[in-house]
């Protein structure tokens, strides 16, 4: 058994002892199997589990007039439903929505998506890790010129 395997049964017998409610635990197992996964492609997989199950967060009362754009905004009012979290109304935005860590800010491919503006900057790419996106004010011959330079440093570009 290794050592974080070890903090990990820890802390679940301090979970059970505290008396934690049901999804306190889930949430710790699922973080440590977030902590398991090294697959990239099992975080993404993960990423896109979750969100399929999070719900469109959308501004109150934006399905009744057309003034009020569907953009989310926190709801405010005392009496507002939304706030009190009222059954049948649409969900608030919530910390516990978010991905798994390992998987945030990466590319569907599973590369780090990397903003590029010149041949030098792909100087300080992994060829393993992170793919260029060139920028949009980048003209067309250095354009070619960073996506010739990309091909012989084994470089993805999202946007050739």
């Amino acid at each position: 058994m290794s050592v974080t395997e070890n903090n990990n049964n820890i802390m679940l017998s301090k979970l059970y002892e505290s008396g934690a409610t049901s999804c306190q635990k889930d949430i710790y197992l699922k973080l440590i199997a977030v902590h398991a996964m090294e697959s990239v492609k099992e975080l993404l997989a993960l990423r896109k589990q979750i969100k399929a199950r999070k719900p469109s967060f959308v501004r109150e009362e934006s399905w009744r007039y057309k003034r009020v754009r569907e953009s989310w905004r926190k709801p405010r009012g005392i009496d507002s439903h939304m706030r009190k979290r009222k059954k049948g109304w649409p969900k608030l935005v919530k910390i516990g929505y978010r991905g798994p860590k390992a998987a945030r800010y990466l590319h569907p491919s599973g590369y780090y998506d990397i903003l590029v503006h010149n041949v030098a900057e792909l100087g300080k790419l992994d060829h393993k890790k992170d793919a260029a996106r060139i920028a949009s004010a980048v003209g067309k011959k250095k354009r070619k010129e960073i996506v010739d330079k990309a091909k012989t440093m084994k470089i993805k570009v999202l946007n050739p």
